[in-house]
């Protein structure tokens, strides 16, 4: 059974840091690329991040590049998305999700196949 258990959320000021976390399980993780989505209660879900199966190639919505940055650990089954500059609108349930494709990386919610629970994200303004 595959599991993506995402942690880290939680309220921060505007202009503030978080980690986000996220740990496989039930996979070949190296063999998955790896992003994150966010949404909004009423919205559709965003792609906010991505990187290769690889490590090699990331790709970031332009509403975050330059303050967020994705990276994994496939000794730890671990992907990580280090937000700064944190702005009310990136106030978000933050997902964590699995592509099984060694081609490029999916930038739209059909392309993945596993998630995780989502954890929240607030920034006060």
């Amino acid at each position: 059974q595959v599991q993506l258990i995402e942690s880290g959320g939680g309220l921060v000021q505007a202009g503030g840091s978080l980690r986000l976390s996220c740990v496989a399980s039930g996979l070949t993780f190296s063999r998955y690329n790896m992003a994150w989505f966010r949404q909004d209660p009423g919205k559709e879900r965003q792609f906010v991040a991505g990187i290769s199966w690889s490590g090699m190639s990331t790709f970031y919505s332009p509403s975050v590049e330059g303050r967020f940055t994705i990276s994994r650990d496939d000794a730890k089954s671990a992907v990580y998305l280090e937000m700064n500059s944190l702005k009310a609108d990136d106030t978000a349930d933050y997902y964590c999700t699995a592509e099984n494709d060694l081609d490029a990386i999916g930038m739209t919610p059909q392309s993945y196949d596993y998630w995780g629970q989502g954890t929240q994200v607030t920034v006060s303004s």
